[in-house]
C-alpha cells in the first residue's frame, strides 16, 4: 500500500491495454476454451474470455508478458466478467472463486519477474472488478420501470468472493472499472471495506467510470462531479474514466476529476472510437498525440488503455510519459 501510493507521488504510472483485443488475435476456437477442464461441458462457452486463465494459462501469461515489456507499470488481471452475476451466463458459478484465484496468480507471477529484472522499476497487479451485466439503478424493463434484476445485496455478496479469490491470489491493487451504476460500484466498494476488515489489511483502491455518450454521463444518469461526490467518502488511490470514450473526448471529464479531487486521476481510454464494423482504428501514434494534453495540463496520475489498445498503444504512452510529472496530490 505504501510503495504504491508512495510511487504515485513521484512518476505517472503506466496501466496496460486491452486483453479483449489481445485475446481475439489467438483465435481461439470452442475447444481452445473448454481445454482439459472444460472438455465435456454442457454448453457452449466460446467467448468466456475469463476462462482462459484456467484453460489457456500461457496465452494469458504471454498477454501480461507483452504489456510489461511495452512499459507498463500495472497489469491488470484477467477478471473483468468474474462475478457469479456475470458467469451465470454460462452456468459457471461454480468456478468463480478458481477464475480470480488463478488469474491473480497468473499476473503475480509475471509481475514478479519483471520486478526481480529491474527492481527500480516494481510492477503492479491491479484486480480486475467489472460492473457485472446487470445494473441495481434502473429497469431492465421499460414496461416495469420498478423492477430490478440485481440487488445491492446480490452485489455486495458476488464482489465479495471476487475480492477475497483476488486477494489471495496476490492482487497488489484493486480496481473497479468500468462503473455505469454507481450504486453497482458501491456494492463492490462496501464489499472491498468488509474484507479489508475482516482481514485487518489495507490494499490500494483504483475507482473507474465510464461516461456514455456525448451528454457527458454515466448510463445511471451521473456527471463527472456527481460521479467523484457520491464515492469521496470511500478511501481511495484514484478516481478515474476508462472505456466508452476516445482520448480526446475524454479530457473535459477528467478536467473536472483532477479540479474538484486531491487524490490520484486515472484515465485509460479507448482507442479512438470504434467504427462501423466495431474496430478501433487509432493508432499509437495518434493516441499518444491526444494523451500528451492530459499530460500538458497535469491531468493524471494513472494512464493506460482500454477497448482496440495493444502493447504498441502503452509503449507510445510509456515513452510519452517519461518525460512528464504527475499530477500534485495534496
Amino acid at each position: 500500500m505504501e510503495e504504491f501510493k508512495n510511487i504515485l507521488q513521484h512518476r505517472i504510472l503506466v496501466l496496460d491495454g486491452a486483453m479483449g483485443t489481445m485475446i481475439q488475435q489467438y483465435k481461439f476456437s470452442e475447444e481452445d476454451y473448454r481445454g482439459e477442464q472444460f472438455k465435456e461441458y454442457h454448453i457452449s462457452v466460446k467467448g468466456n474470455n475469463d476462462m482462459l486463465s484456467i484453460t489457456q494459462p500461457q496465452a494469458i501469461k504471454e498477454i501480461h508478458k507483452k504489456y510489461l515489456e511495452a512499459g507498463a507499470d500495472i497489469i491488470e488481471t484477467n477478471t473483468f466478467s468474474s462475478t457469479t452475476i456475470a458467469m451465470a451466463d454460462y452456468e459457471m458459478e461454480e468456478y468463480v472463486y478458481e477464475l480470480n484465484y488463478q488469474s491473480a496468480k497468473i499476473a503475480k507471477e509475471v509481475a514478479e519477474e519483471f520486478t526481480l529484472k529491474n527492481p527500480l522499476k516494481p510492477r503492479f497487479v491491479a484486480g480486475s472488478i467489472g460492473p457485472t451485466n446487470r445494473t441495481a439503478s434502473m429497469s431492465p424493463d421499460v414496461n416495469d420501470p420498478g423492477f430490478r434484476a440485481v440487488t445491492f445485496e446480490d452485489l455486495r455478496k458476488a464482489y465479495k468472493q471476487q475480492v477475497e479469490a483476488l486477494i489471495d491470489g496476490g492482487a497488489d491493487v484493486l480496481l473497479v472499472e468500468t462503473v455505469f451504476d454507481t450504486l453497482n460500484a458501491k456494492a463492490a466498494l462496501f464489499a472491498i471495506e468488509e474484507v479489508k476488515e475482516e482481514r485487518e489489511i489495507e490494499i490500494p483502491i483504483m475507482l473507474s467510470g465510464t461516461i456514455t455518450d456525448a451528454s457527458g454521463r454515466t448510463l445511471s444518469g451521473q456527471t463527472a462531479e456527481a460521479f467523484l461526490i457520491s464515492v469521496e467518502h470511500i478511501p481511495l488511490v484514484s478516481i478515474g474514466f476508462n472505456c466508452a470514450l476516445g482520448a480526446k473526448q475524454l479530457t473535459p471529464h477528467l478536467e473536472v476529476l483532477a479540479q474538484k479531487s486531491n487524490i490520484g486521476i486515472s484515465a485509460h481510454p479507448n482507442a479512438g472510437l470504434p467504427n462501423a464494423f466495431g474496430e478501433y482504428d487509432e493508432t499509437p501514434e495518434q493516441m499518444a498525440a491526444q494523451i500528451k494534453e492530459y499530460l500538458d495540463k497535469s491531468l493524471v496520475n494513472i494512464i493506460g488503455g482500454c477497448c482496440g489498445t495493444t502493447p504498441a498503444h502503452i509503449k507510445a504512452i510509456s515513452n510519452l510519459v517519461e518525460n512528464y510529472k504527475p499530477r500534485y496530490v495534496v
